[in-house]
């Protein structure tokens, strides 16, 4: 399961550009969280701290812990903003996670024991069609990555959804196909296919376009973000 990480905050009293340029001039990034029974809390968090998660490399599949006004208040990172030139972060959301929460989210793949598999050590290629994997978990079980193992696979095999052992709390997000995740191909079919431009998870990805990520934003967490967001005048 991921670390929980813990990410200390203060309370604000004022939305808009206005407040939200003067929090970024003092090395602060504005947020919210929302989600739940709870009114929108609207915060921000020293950049540095902030920067600091991001890099980690699971910050968005990791259970944040925010300390705010004495409280700590259980979420999940949902998106963090970026200034288009110096990414720097600029606004931050959070879903207020109940007891028994459960909480749609990407979790990267990991292929284990290729050693052992025949058709790689023949030469083959394990083309990776999905390097993360949409699941719903329950909130306090989210795996930080999911292992794939391709021992005794040969080139011309292909690793589909339901091979895979999910953990316990966790189920694919997908459920209307058995979808792709690896195939294993020969070097010369590898090379042909990218010459075409018939990559399969493209045509995975346009298949999917009416699966997208379920919406938890709430009305009022949208005006929030709405009047931090603006652009300078």
């Amino acid at each position: 399961m991921s670390d929980a990480l813990t990410l200390p905050a203060e309370a604000r009293e004022r939305a808009g550009k206005g407040a939200s340029r003067a929090l970024r001039r003092e090395g602060r990034v504005p947020a919210v969280i929302y989600g739940g029974k709870d009114k929108p809390t609207m915060i921000h968090i020293e950049e540095k701290i902030l920067t600091k998660q991001l890099h980690s490399g699971h910050f968005m599949n990791s259970i944040v812990n925010i300390e705010v006004g004495g409280k700590t208040v259980r979420t999940l990172p949902k998106d963090v903003a970026l200034h288009p030139v110096s990414d720097r972060p600029e606004h931050a959301d959070f879903l207020r996670l109940s007891k028994d929460a459960k909480v749609e989210v990407e979790v990267p793949v990991i292929f284990v024991n290729e050693e052992d598999s025949p058709g790689l050590k023949k030469g083959g290629v394990l083309n990776v069609v999905r390097h993360e994997l949409e699941l719903i978990c329950e909130a306090d079980k989210m795996p930080s990555e999911i292992i794939i193992d391709v021992t005794g696979k040969e080139v011309g095999d292909s690793i589909h959804i339901s091979e895979v052992k999910l953990p316990e709390g966790s189920e694919s997000a997908i459920t209307d196909r058995d979808y792709t995740i690896a195939t294993l191909v020969a070097p010369s079919a590898l090379k042909k296919a990218e010459g075409e431009g018939g990559d399969e998870d493209e045509e995975i990805e346009g298949e999917e376009g009416e699966d997208g990520e379920t919406e938890v934003t709430e009305q009022d967490a949208e005006t929030v973000e709405g009047e931090d967001k603006q652009s300078d005048d």
